[in-house]
């Protein structure tokens, strides 16, 4: 699993647009980047925490920080719930989970006594040098956005 210090995996992936997206492409604009991971498009939890950035878009990205998220979902099925949450960032079609495993996010989970293997719901925060700020794995959907926003002094809902 990766640690806040360490270099980052850099990647190069497809966008729900298939439009290709990298690390180096991001950090080279200047921008930082909050790379999040998550089960499934359209569930509940997964519904939540991508509503709760884009609730949250506009902060991040005046405090430098781009969003992008990250599911084994289809293109398709990235934008029906983009259009249905009127989602403001890109999501990664990571189907062979080749982002997920270099992320270390593809792992055993356990859930009513039966064991298989699955995406952990978790958050990387990287800086425009490469350097990872945030490694959080397992996060829980409810209030995870807030959290970080205040983890990196980005205030999202002080006003609410």
């Amino acid at each position: 699993m990766l640690e806040p210090g360490q270099k980052a995996p850099m990647f190069t992936a497809k966008t729900q647009n298939d439009e290709e997206v990298s690390l180096q492409e991001v950090l080279s604009s200047g921008s930082g980047l909050v790379l999040f991971f998550y089960p499934k498009d359209s569930t509940p939890g997964c519904t939540t925490e991508a509503c709760d950035f884009r609730d949250a878009f506009v902060e991040f990205r005046e405090a430098g920080y781009q969003i992008l998220g990250v599911s084994k979902d289809s293109a398709r099925s990235h934008q029906k719930f983009m259009e249905n949450n009127k989602l403001q960032y890109d999501l990664i079609v990571d189907s062979d989970l080749s982002l997920q495993e270099a992320y270390g996010v593809w792992q055993e989970k356990t859930n009513y006594g039966k064991t298989y293997m699955g995406t952990v719901r978790s958050t990387f925060v990287i800086e425009s040098n490469g350097i990872l700020s945030v490694a959080n794995y397992n996060v829980r959907a409810n209030g995870h956005v807030d959290r970080l926003s205040k983890e990196l002094g980005i205030s999202s809902s002080d006003s609410e």
